[in-house]
């Protein structure tokens, strides 16, 4: 395991760069791991996807699949990649404190 240190920002990460302890997320933690996927301003239209990506792991412990984000998001995926140029699995989930998805999204 490696670790991720940017300004006060210092966390666990896998290989990937996922965060291994999604429990010590924060937007600070957030603003830090997006400009690893070239996002240096998190946006509101940013933050409506971290969030309910944030919200749905909590609740199901589990990213959604990538049609229920766009469903609840009201983003269509080419929105998503956009807003995250690496997808929502890869850039959208690691900027969220998720673990690295082994599924759709």
């Amino acid at each position: 395991m490696a670790t991720f240190e940017q300004g006060s920002v210092s966390i666990t990460v896998d290989e990937d760069g996922f965060m291994m302890e999604p429990e010590a997320w924060n937007e600070d933690v957030a603003n830090a791991l997006a400009t690893t996927e070239g996002v240096n301003d998190l946006t509101e239209d940013h933050w409506k996807v971290v969030n309910y990506l944030r919200d749905y792991y909590l609740q199901f412990g589990v990213a959604p699949m990538i049609r229920k984000l766009c469903k609840q998001t009201g983003f269509q995926l080419k929105e998503i990649y956009e807003l995250f140029p690496s997808g929502p699995a890869k850039g959208a989930c690691k900027v969220a404190g998720l673990p690295k998805p082994t599924g759709c999204v």
